[in-house]
């Protein structure tokens, strides 16, 4: 199975991750840096920039950067172009894929659709990417540090 890991600030993110009832590992403040040691789904929400510098420091740290093999973004809708704004610029900087995009904790159709994901990369099949990363609005210059 794909390993995923997490990154969660006010618990959206984390309820999400539980209702899929996948093993993943979560991002901590206190002890971001571990070594994920295979490929894996990162899953974030969406905040200002400095708010993710355990997310920073995680992708930092020995190959996880090298072993990310998409991304998942979670965010609310109604702040329009900055919806799942930290997915998309660590998509665009890293030249990953956005596996999918939901809003808050997920919908039961999210849960469904996040784990056919996990379950088609995991069997090696590819996966329909909700959308490649387009024209960002606002700096990434927050991730500039870990660019090829």
């Amino acid at each position: 199975m794909v390993a995923i890991a997490f990154y969660s600030i006010t618990g959206q993110t984390k309820r999400f991750i539980d209702k899929t009832r996948l093993k993943a590992h979560q991002i901590s403040d206190a002890n971001p840096k571990y070594d994920m040691g295979e490929h894996y789904i990162l899953v974030v929400p969406a905040y200002q920039d400095f708010m993710m510098d355990s997310v920073v420091d995680f992708l930092t740290y020995k190959d996880n950067k090298k072993n990310i093999i998409g991304i998942i973004g979670c965010g609310n809708r109604n702040f329009n172009d900055l919806f799942a704004q930290t997915a998309k610029k660590i998509a665009a900087t890293l030249k990953i894929p956005i596996l999918y995009l939901l809003e808050f904790s997920g919908t039961d159709q999210d849960v469904r659709n996040v784990r056919k994901i996990v379950h088609d990369l995991s069997a090696g099949q590819s996966t329909k990417k909700v959308q490649k990363p387009k024209e960002l609005r606002g700096n990434i210059s927050f991730l500039s540090d870990f660019r090829d």
